[in-house]
């Protein structure tokens, strides 16, 4: 402390500080909540949702009104029935392999006609690029063994929400023809989806085709334990690969309408 005259009085005056020591003090409380900050911003990184194994629901969706032709018939028709018809399934999951398979009912669908692929059991070992399906057309069982399906993804910068996981969308057109949108989440460490669809940086959890009028959308993700007891490969049904299921079809209803026969083929081939 200083002493100085002012007005035949003497007065006491802090030293001036130095720059340097002036520009701590005047920082000091920033530096100091920055840090406080830190562990927190810290927690919520190491607290973000990374799943390895879990369950998640599906909600298969099909526009019923886009079957139909378009004459004064089919207008009476859609007095009588839903737009969409929707059946749910499950898929569980480990890091590297995958089973979906029907789930719950719908008590809504008693009075509808069945669709192709809606008893679909599909089993996805992701490491060694393999697909076993088990597939019932009309009453016949066939069990499908194949690779997994190779799809040449472009993924974009949208993003959505699904089950409550973000998502990014990716294109893609499978069996020369079909367009396909999908949107998958990195916070699931499995690179499975739906019937399938694979092969995107994380879990699908949404597909569209819209020119086939169906979507399936994960309503559901659980955080539960699963073991390969909990992932039985399909056992049942005649076995063929995709190629002798296709020449099976396109036998089976070459006497069909083309624009009959061809959706129903590419149905039970994805």
């Amino acid at each position: 402390m200083v002493w100085y005259r002012l007005s035949g009085t003497l007065q006491r005056r802090a030293p001036r500080l130095p720059a340097g020591r002036l520009l701590i003090r005047r920082w000091l409380p920033v530096a100091l909540l920055l840090l406080s900050l830190a562990p927190h911003t810290q927690a919520q990184e190491q607290n973000t949702l990374f799943l390895t194994e879990g369950k998640i629901e599906f909600e298969k969706k099909i526009n019923l009104y886009a079957q139909l032709d378009d004459n004064s018939w089919s207008e009476l028709e859609k007095k009588t029935m839903p737009q969409f018809k929707t059946t749910y399934y499950d898929l569980l999951f480990t890091h590297n392999k995958t089973l979906f398979r029907p789930g719950r009912g719908n008590p809504d669908n008693s009075r509808l006609a069945p669709q192709p692929g809606e008893e679909n059991t599909v089993y996805n070992d992701l490491d060694n690029e393999k697909t076993v399906s088990q597939k019932k057309i009309f009453e016949q069982l066939f069990l499908v063994e194949d690779s997994t399906r190779k799809i040449k993804w472009k993924i974009t910068d949208e993003t959505r929400t699904i089950a409550g996981l973000e998502c990014r969308r990716a294109n893609a057109i499978i069996m020369d023809s079909i367009y396909v949108v999908a949107f998958y989440t990195d916070e699931i460490i499995n690179s499975g989806g739906p019937e399938s669809f694979t092969g995107l940086p994380g879990m699908i959890l949404g597909v569209a085709l819209p020119h086939q009028h169906v979507t399936w959308f994960a309503t559901r993700v659980q955080s539960v334990k699963v073991g390969d007891g909990d992932l039985p490969i399909p056992q049942k049904g005649k076995k063929v690969n995709n190629s002798a299921l296709k020449e099976t079809l396109t036998e089976s209803l070459k006497n069909w309408d083309k624009k009959y026969s061809q959706p129903y083929i590419q149905a039970m081939l994805l």
